[in-house]
């Protein structure tokens, strides 16, 4: 609706993954350089953790990417499984073959096993990606460190990498889970974005729509940082409800007010309500003070003889 107005292309501030408009800030590669070391022939276990909308998808997007051709991945998008429910989803996603009649946690085992053993053999890396980890059972945990048992003098044979928010740190602080913890090889947090970040972010989303005029005030770019946090999905959420309010108002510029407003819209922000009149709770207290008041008078006009 407001493209024409401003001269893009295209939306710059979809959710949506579009590849064309990747942004990898200086945390953002220092993650993706994370996941490469963690990925090392003797990795287990690689651990990439952040708040909601950080850009955790955008580094394992990067990473698959990169990936080289002799590599085999299973990535698992709903974690919420029982042991056995992700021993399957595991070899769905390998293509391997089982009756689902038959299925149990040995036989899955083995079916996954005898995978990775072929896979060694001809060549190719496995590497099982679990996104949402945090909603893992520790059960499914260390179902999965079994898994990384099978290995060489050199590498596993089976590496995986768990993405998750920040309760998934907690989750493998468990004292039941510190073998796992002890196979991480490479972890790292994602921290939202800085204020020359978000302004440098904002400004390649609108160059690759095909706009390269200044669009947000310094002051916009303030007020932006300060009600998303630097965090990437809620940028773009304002930024796109900046940019049509900007367009119904008939504005070229998007200021500060703007952003305010549609932060406003879609974060549910509140100004505080402004009060009239006294709370109820403090007439009853006015009216023992007045009472109080009238008999200290009182007495006081007594005692002078009045």
């Amino acid at each position: 609706m407001y493209t024409g107005f401003f001269g893009l292309n295209s939306q710059p501030f979809s959710i949506a993954p579009n590849p064309d408009f990747m942004y990898l800030g200086a945390r953002h590669t220092e993650a993706l350089a994370h996941l490469r070391y963690g990925l090392g022939d003797a990795g287990g276990f690689v651990l990439l953790t952040g708040e909601v909308g950080t850009g955790k998808t955008t580094v394992s997007r990067c990473l698959l990417a990169e990936l080289p051709e002799n590599t085999q991945v299973a990535f698992i998008l709903n974690p919420t499984l029982s042991e056995l429910e992700l021993l399957a989803a595991i070899c769905d996603e390998l293509k391997i073959r089982y009756k689902k009649a038959d299925a149990s946690l040995k036989m899955l085992t083995d079916k996954i096993t005898a995978k990775l053993l072929k896979n060694h053999q001809g060549g190719f890396n496995t590497i099982l990606i679990i996104d949402e980890a945090q909603h893992l059972q520790p059960a499914v945990l260390e179902q999965l460190r079994l898994l990384t048992n099978l290995e060489t003098n050199t590498k596993k044979l089976l590496q995986v990498i768990l993405i998750g928010q920040p309760e998934l740190q907690q989750l493998l602080q468990r004292q039941d889970l510190r073998q796992l913890a002890q196979r991480i090889t490479a972890r790292y947090h994602l921290m939202p974005l800085t204020l020359p970040e978000v302004q440098y972010y904002v400004q390649h989303r609108l160059q690759v729509a095909g706009c390269t005029r200044p669009v947000f005030t310094d002051s916009a770019f303030k007020k932006l940082f300060m009600l998303s946090g630097g965090i990437p999905r809620l940028v773009n959420l304002i930024c796109d409800r900046a940019l049509l309010g900007g367009y119904s108002q008939q504005k070229p510029l998007i200021d500060g007010k703007l952003v305010q407003q549609a932060a406003g819209e879609i974060l549910a922000i509140r100004q505080p309500a402004v009060k009239s009149g006294w709370p109820l709770w403090l007439w009853p207290l006015l009216f023992i003070v007045c009472v109080a008041l009238g008999v200290a008078l009182a007495r006081g006009l007594n005692l002078a003889g009045v």
